[in-house]
């Protein structure tokens, strides 16, 4: 008769127990044995019992923190959080990440900015539903856009030899390349390097339009200049894919172009292959024929051509997908940036409103020196209200230790002495002195509580981190921000209007009253005697 495997494992777990069990007993013995021949008979048996009292303590105290914390992770059955499932394509990224997009703009109460962010987004998911190939042509304006625009689709498709800055919208137009499913666009963008405010609001849209390319033209007609240059790092920075064109090939010797292309070559090396730097001409300069009409050449891009159909048959899926994923991204950082804001300016409204509820607190029951910090200034129901606004529910006990935490911290840094003396300093001018104390208590703890608040603002901000430098730095940094002289200044206006203008007006209600002229001439009258 077999026995199952669960009897089994009971059987050898039940034999090690015993076994440790055994050995336990024996180490006491020993130890029990060794006593007694140090000790006196009557001393073995208490020492035994502290020794023994002493070890359970130890154990308590290395296995409690081990078992709370297998009991806190320990789930319920039927209720395990699903684990994240990695996207099996970019495709599918892409949609989450639009699906995020959504979440958080129903977050945001900003309808103008709400709508622009809505409609990036919906540009994009028709973008992904269309799943067109969108090559931006992308240059300066005198370096032939529009002519290679012209050449690639065989027909013209706007102003050829226009002076610099005649592009001043972006143009599309489609084609087909054999043997490739989808369909081509190809975008012609306003000219960068120009000079001016309109210059450098098409160059801001050209730049746009680049970043939102799967493939990227560059065309230059020479060298590169130190601004293309650094466009040159800065699509590199972004992930895309761009090819370089040398325009305006025909105008230069065959050994002048090599040199030039060699060169090129040599300054895009480590973001482009060699393949990626293409001559080409695309309004060839007519040549003269005696005695008859001028010869007008046809435009040489058939290796630009190849090389982005090449391209485009090659890495067209993962150029969509990747371009798609890197605006889907810039549109989520856009869109957690405005609701950053938004909950930014919620919270600095909960930390003003307890601000002035700390300093009334100190009104009515005035403390001794300024240890307020656990009743006003860092106060654990506005840590509670600041974590809602962040989308973080904290419990009463950890709202509280967050905010002594924050409260020794002020006290050890030396910024609490520090802030009562900045506040003093300000306050004592023109008061008078029986009000010195009492304001200045009020308002430094107002002051301290804003530091605090703007702290905690700072540690929600990064999901419920201090960052690198600690909780000190960031104390650090709001103290110093808040007692810079613009900021003291318009929170100083504040506390007199709100702390020491009604404490004068509540000192000046006690005072008796003056007897003013007619109160006198009225006593006079009473102690006159009657006619």
């Amino acid at each position: 008769m077999t026995l199952p495997p669960r009897l089994w494992l009971w059987i050898v777990l039940g034999l090690l127990a015993l076994g440790a069990l055994g050995m336990v007993l024996q180490a006491i013995q020993q130890l029990q044995w060794t006593l007694s021949t140090w000790l006196p008979y009557w001393m073995v048996g208490p020492v035994m019992l502290a020794l023994l009292a002493a070890l359970l303590v130890a154990l308590v105290q290395l296995g409690w923190p081990w078992l709370k914390a297998l009991r806190q992770g320990r789930r319920p059955a039927g209720r395990q959080t699903p684990a994240a499932t990695v996207p099996s394509s970019r495709r599918e990224a892409a949609e989450r990440n639009l699906g995020a997009i959504d979440r958080t703009l129903e977050k945001v109460r900003h309808a103008v900015e709400r709508e622009a962010l809505r409609q990036e987004r919906q540009r994009m998911a028709a973008e992904l539903e269309r799943g067109d190939l969108v090559i931006v042509v992308f240059g300066t304006g005198s370096a032939g856009k529009t002519s290679l625009i012209r050449a690639l689709l065989q027909e013209v498709v706007g102003r050829v030899g226009a002076p610099m800055g005649s592009t001043t919208s972006s143009s599309r137009y489609r084609l087909r390349l054999r043997g490739l499913q989808r369909a081509v666009i190809l975008e012609d963008t306003p000219g960068i390097l120009e000079a001016g405010p309109e210059g450098r609001e098409r160059e801001r849209l050209a730049r746009e339009l680049a970043a939102r390319a799967d493939l990227v033209l560059l065309v230059v007609d020479g060298d590169l200049r130190a601004s293309e240059q650094a466009v040159i790092e800065t699509l590199s920075g972004l992930g895309k894919r761009w090819l370089l064109v040398l325009n305006k090939c025909d105008l230069r010797g065959e050994e002048e172009e090599r040199r030039l292309l060699s060169l090129l070559r040599q300054r895009c090396a480590g973001q482009l292959v060699p393949e990626d730097v293409i001559p080409a001409s695309a309004a060839p300069q007519s040549v003269p024929m005696p005695g008859g009409r001028p010869l007008q050449p046809l435009p040489e891009v058939e290796a630009l051509v190849r090389r982005m159909a090449s391209v485009l048959h090659a890495d067209g899926e993962e150029l969509i997908a990747d371009n798609l994923l890197l605006q889907c991204r810039r549109l989520s950082e856009a869109s957690q940036a405005l609701l950053d804001r938004q909950r930014r300016s919620d919270a600095g409204v909960i930390v003003d409103r307890y601000m002035w509820i700390g300093a009334g607190v100190v009104l009515v029951t005035p403390l001794p020196g300024i240890d307020l910090l656990g009743a006003a200034a860092v106060n654990a129901q506005m840590v509670v209200e600041i974590g809602r606004v962040y989308g973080v529910s904290l419990s009463r006990d950890t709202a509280q230790d967050l905010a002594l935490s924050v409260g020794r911290t002020l006290a050890g840094l030396g910024l609490v002495k520090g802030g009562v003396g900045l506040i003093t300093g300000a306050l004592s001018v023109n008061l008078p002195a029986l009000l010195v104390s009492r304001a200045v208590q009020a308002v430094s703890a107002a002051w301290l509580t804003r530091v605090a608040g703007r702290s905690f603002i700072t540690y929600f901000r990064q999901n419920q981190d201090w960052g690198d430098g600690g909780l000190q730095e960031v104390l650090q940094r709001e103290y110093d921000l808040n007692g810079r002289e613009g900021l003291l200044r318009s929170f100083l206006d504040a506390a007199r209007q709100r702390v020491v203008e009604p404490l004068q007006d509540r000192r000046k209600r006690r005072l008796p009253p003056r007897p003013g002229p007619r109160a006198a001439a009225a006593e006079e009258d009473r102690g006159r005697p009657a006619p």
